[in-house]
């Protein structure tokens, strides 16, 4: 069983973890961008307040050259982040937009 059949199991398994789905998200990102976008945006409107999204989504924006909406994902991911009080993330993700902000000068 590959990776990607393991992590789909688990999916199937339990489809209202977030994690499941981010784990997929995290996979198909290796292989199929727009899989990948999908189920990120999928974690974002049924898992509003799964942190972790934030910073993986933002990069693959990023990496695929849609800037500005990296930039509104970071941004959301930092609220939420300050919101549940979250530090590690929120360093993490504020990094994550300087080297945006770095990138758009």
């Amino acid at each position: 069983m590959t990776r990607l059949q393991q992590l789909q199991q688990f999916f199937s398994e339990d489809p209202n973890d977030p994690f499941n789905l981010y784990a997929l998200a995290i996979e198909y990102q290796k292989t199929d961008t727009e899989k990948s976008m999908e189920l990120f945006m999928t974690l974002t409107s049924q898992h509003p307040k799964y942190v972790p999204t934030y910073y993986h989504f933002g990069k693959l924006l990023q990496e695929i050259g849609e800037l500005k909406n990296a930039q509104d994902i970071f941004e959301t991911g930092i609220a939420l982040a300050k919101e549940l009080n979250e530090q590690k993330a929120l360093r993490e993700l504020k990094v994550a937009l300087q080297e945006l902000e770095d990138e758009l000068l």
